[in-house]
């Protein structure tokens, strides 16, 4: 028997649910007026961090001795609508290794729009998604600090409308500039707005 199964049932959740890491005490330090919020799943301990405070919370937890978060190894975006308890309506999540450390961190950032987010409701080119986007969808680039954030902002751009400001080549990945809808927004419909409609069927003889 292990002194753990030896604690009550009720403390044992109390310790799993409370979440702790060694980044946490220098990121106070560094950043005594930010309001962070940490939470676990599963044993991995995800960090909301406000918008504003992003890129100098990243740039920190890269380069401060303590952390050395050194790879970016996941930046993905989700769509929390009709999710219930959901504190905002996007994220962008930040999966973060240190390989001098061998541990691992998630920051998350939440987003709601200012503007309707149906499909082509802000039909816009990717020249002009800086300067005439929805505010409310803009997000600092992290690629300043992760050079392979890259191509991860772009695709969470394309596919989700979450503008990444200072990114060097904001630009669609996998549909065309001037489509006018995200297709992994929640409210863009399974079967699509018409786009493929027009679409030419190509078969083996005409190929």
């Amino acid at each position: 028997m292990t002194l753990l199964s030896t604690v009550p049932r009720i403390n044992r959740l109390a310790m799993a649910t409370t979440p702790t890491h060694p980044a946490f005490e220098p990121l106070k330090a560094a950043f005594p007026d930010v309001k962070f919020v940490a939470q676990t799943f599963r044993d991995m301990v995800t960090l909301v961090v406000p918008r504003e405070s992003i890129l100098e919370v990243c740039r920190f937890l890269h380069d401060d001795s303590r952390t050395k978060f050194d790879f970016l190894a996941e930046l993905n975006g989700v769509d929390y609508l009709g999710y219930a308890g959901a504190r905002g309506r996007f994220a962008v999540n930040y999966g973060l290794t240190s390989t001098t450390f061998n541990n691992r961190l998630w920051l998350r950032v939440y987003l709601d729009p200012t503007r309707d987010t149906a499909p082509n409701a802000d039909n816009l080119k990717d020249e002009d998604a800086t300067t005439k986007g929805d505010p409310g969808l803009m997000i600092p680039s992290v690629t300043s600090v992760w050079a392979g954030a890259e191509w991860p902002e772009r695709e969470v751009y394309d596919l989700l409308g979450l503008i990444f400001t200072g990114h060097p080549d904001l630009r669609r990945i996998m549909t065309w500039n001037g489509f006018g809808s995200y297709p992994l927004r929640k409210d863009y419909p399974l079967r699509g707005v018409g786009e493929r409609d027009d679409y030419k069927i190509v078969t083996r003889d005409s190929a």
